[in-house]
């Protein structure tokens, strides 16, 4: 659940990064950084919080330079502290190197616990470190190789960006877990997670980065190798229903497009009759309009969200029931009120939010609740760098749909197939997709007790530890 964003050949670069990272602020709100290359010299700013509030013009005249890379975080690997944050930068003996990671290594823990037996210090909890310290051991003769050395070593999910003095290296892992996409703008070469990245920017999109494909631009310009295999790609189906930008292009198709159709089918294998559909919004919306236009009944807002909510905020004890939800969203009784109501949703996790969504919904003065997800059931962790809890908090994982309608108080519920959800993204039995989150197939080896957190590294004091 992070973003990345990298350029090269811009006098502007770091400007052009942060817009990048303004595009891509809902892959990852904890912290934000930029990493710029100034005749061999990386000038680095990282800090906990929103783009916005990580980078002024001071800032930003203090990371010169023609190539920059940059990163918005929410943590899967390593808790949320200044730390943490990325571009991670570091010295060693082939001189200084930043790193921006999306994904999740599900083989950290146990590369970590090697390296600190032979001597290895670490400075944060992050996955992302142990690549660092993989590279910085490798005795290959070029920055290149000795990434692909120490890449040979991983296994999980990883689109990565490297920036040195020289070179911007861009690899994405053999699965193609996570985007990753190349562009241009005038002459400068741009790699980012999303395309929304280079719309902003006006950039022209190229194309995706291969999974198994590692990018390197110098002053020769850019090649291409695929220095890493894979029996079958295994891009998240998850960015299709939830985490990607809906004006965004993945994995070669419209992610708006997709939602849309997940809502068709499911209005197709989930029929009821109702006065109205709503989404959940934001992320319910695309899947709302698509249920609406196949089964015919009106589509109309019936909730609305706040997008001015922080990231913290003071919470009363007892004098306002459901407060956190009832920040974020609050129901429109007009539209509401006496309806029988359908609305669609993208996901249930724990099942906490959805009850309390149903509930202001039927306080709003709805004759009935019918909820509509646009995937199936989440009943299983992902290791691959979506923050899900562990299997025993997925309500799915050990109730049936009805004990689960119950639990959230709605008049039914009904879930997507695996199957339509694989037919609204073109590929009906997901051979190209991880479906993990939904199936339990994971398609790398997670080790006898995988964890989605590293064990906490000792705990280091910092004034801007957080936001």
């Amino acid at each position: 659940m992070c973003g990345v964003f990298g350029i090269v050949g811009h006098p502007e670069a770091s400007n052009l990064a942060y817009l990048g990272l303004h595009a891509l602020q809902h892959r990852g709100q904890e912290s934000a950084g930029i990493v710029s290359a100034d005749g061999g010299r990386l000038h680095v700013h990282r800090q906990m919080g929103l783009v916005a509030d990580t980078f002024t013009a001071q800032v930003l005249s203090g990371l010169p330079g023609p190539a920059a890379i940059g990163h918005v975080r929410y943590s899967t690997a390593g808790g949320s502290y200044v730390k943490n944050a990325q571009p991670l930068v570091v010295a060693y003996a082939g001189g200084q190197m930043a790193v921006a990671h999306n994904g999740n290594l599900t083989n950290a823990q146990a590369l970590r616990d090697e390296l600190e037996q032979s001597g290895a210090i670490f400075q944060s909890d992050s996955d992302s470190e142990v690549i660092i310290h993989l590279i910085a051991r490798s005795r290959q003769p070029t920055f290149e190789q000795k990434v692909v050395e120490a890449l040979q070593r991983v296994q999980g999910a990883y689109s990565l960006l490297f920036l040195t003095g020289r070179e911007l290296v861009a690899v994405r892992d053999p699965f193609g877990f996570r985007p990753l996409v190349l562009g241009t703008l005038r002459g400068a070469h741009v790699l980012t997670s999303e395309t929304t990245a280079l719309d902003l920017i006006e950039a022209e999109l190229v194309r995706e980065i291969e999974p198994g494909e590692m990018v390197v631009i110098d002053e020769g310009g850019l090649r291409s190798t695929r220095p890493f295999q894979s029996p079958r790609l295994g891009r998240c189906i998850f960015e299709h229903v939830y985490f990607a930008r809906p004006d965004s292009v993945l994995f070669g198709s419209s992610v708006y497009a997709a939602r849309k159709k997940m809502g068709m089918q499911l209005a197709r294998e989930q029929p009821v009759q109702a006065d109205l559909v709503i989404a959940v919004p934001d992320s319910g919306v695309s899947a709302a309009i698509g249920y609406s236009q196949v089964s015919g009944i009106p589509y109309d807002v019936g909730l609305i969200r706040s997008h001015y909510v922080g990231r913290t905020f003071i919470e009363p004890q007892q004098s306002i029931r459901h407060f956190g939800v009832k920040l974020k969203l609050s129901a429109v009784r007009e539209v509401l009120r006496g309806k029988r109501v359908v609305v669609v949703d993208d996901s249930i996790v724990r099942g906490t939010t959805s009850r309390k969504i149903v509930k202001m919904i039927k306080a709003a003065g709805a004759a009935e609740v019918h909820l509509r997800i646009s995937s199936p059931p989440t009943q299983w962790p992902c290791y691959y760098g979506i923050d899900t809890p562990s299997r025993q908090e997925l309500i799915a994982s050990s109730h049936t749909v009805e004990e689960i309608a119950r639990y959230v108080t709605a008049d039914s519920l009904g879930y997507l197939s695996l199957e339509g959800l694989g037919t609204a993204v073109g590929d009906p039995e997901s051979r190209t997709f991880c479906t993990a989150c939904f199936s339990g197939k994971y398609l790398t080896q997670l080790g006898p007790s995988p964890a989605r957190l590293l064990r906490p590294a000792a705990a280091v004091t910092e004034a801007t530890a957080r936001a």
